[in-house]
C-alpha cells in the first residue's frame, strides 16, 4: 500500500478563495444571470420550489447552494453548473479580476436594451457612443451582429424582489 500512497498524488488546484468567498461569487453569478434574463428573485424561487427569501440567501453568498440544487438553478437561468465557477480555481484566477463588472443595475440594464437593438447598423453607433463617452479609443468595428440567445422571458420581468 505505501507504494500506491507514492505514485497517486491528488492534483488539487491552487486557488486563493476560501469557500465562503466562492459561495458569494457563485452567488453573485446566479444574481447576474438572473437579472440578465429578465427574471425576478420570486419568478426563480418559484421555478425552482422554493422560497425568494432561499435565493436572497444564495445570491449573498450567506447560504451555500448544494450540487443538485446549483444544477436546478443552472437549467432555469439556461446555463451550466460549470459556468458558475468559471476563473475562479487554478491558474484562472487573473481571469476572475477582469471579468466585467455585470451586477451593477444600470450595466445590466444597458447590456438588454443594447440586445434588443436589431438594426446591426444602430448597434454600431451604440457601441461607438458608448466607446467614445467612456474615452475609449474607437477600435476596428466588432461582429456585434450575435446576440446571446436567453430564454425570451427579459420581456416580461416585473420589479418585485429584482
Amino acid at each position: 500500500m505505501a507504494h500506491v500512497a507514492a505514485i497517486w498524488t491528488p492534483v488539487m488546484a491552487t486557488s486563493t478563495f476560501d469557500a465562503s468567498e466562492i459561495d458569494r461569487i457563485v452567488g453573485e453569478r446566479i444574481r447576474r444571470r438572473r437579472v440578465l434574463l429578465g427574471l425576478t428573485q420570486d419568478q426563480l424561487a418559484d421555478a425552482l420550489g422554493i422560497s425568494y427569501q432561499q435565493i436572497q440567501k444564495y445570491e449573498t453568498g450567506a447560504n451555500r447552494v448544494s450540487a443538485g440544487r446549483l444544477f436546478k438553478i443552472a437549467e432555469t437561468l439556461d446555463t451550466t453548473a460549470g459556468w458558475f465557477f468559471d476563473g475562479i480555481g487554478g491558474d484562472a484566477n487573473a481571469e476572475l479580476g477582469e471579468e466585467p463588472v455585470g451586477s451593477s443595475r444600470h450595466t445590466i440594464d444597458l447590456v438588454r436594451s443594447f440586445q434588443r437593438i436589431d438594426d446591426d447598423k444602430q448597434r454600431m453607433a451604440v457601441l461607438s457612443l458608448v466607446r467614445a463617452l467612456a474615452g475609449e479609443e474607437t477600435a476596428e468595428p466588432s461582429t456585434i451582429a450575435d446576440k446571446p440567445v436567453t430564454n425570451g422571458s427579459a420581456h416580461s420581468a416585473s420589479p418585485s424582489h429584482a
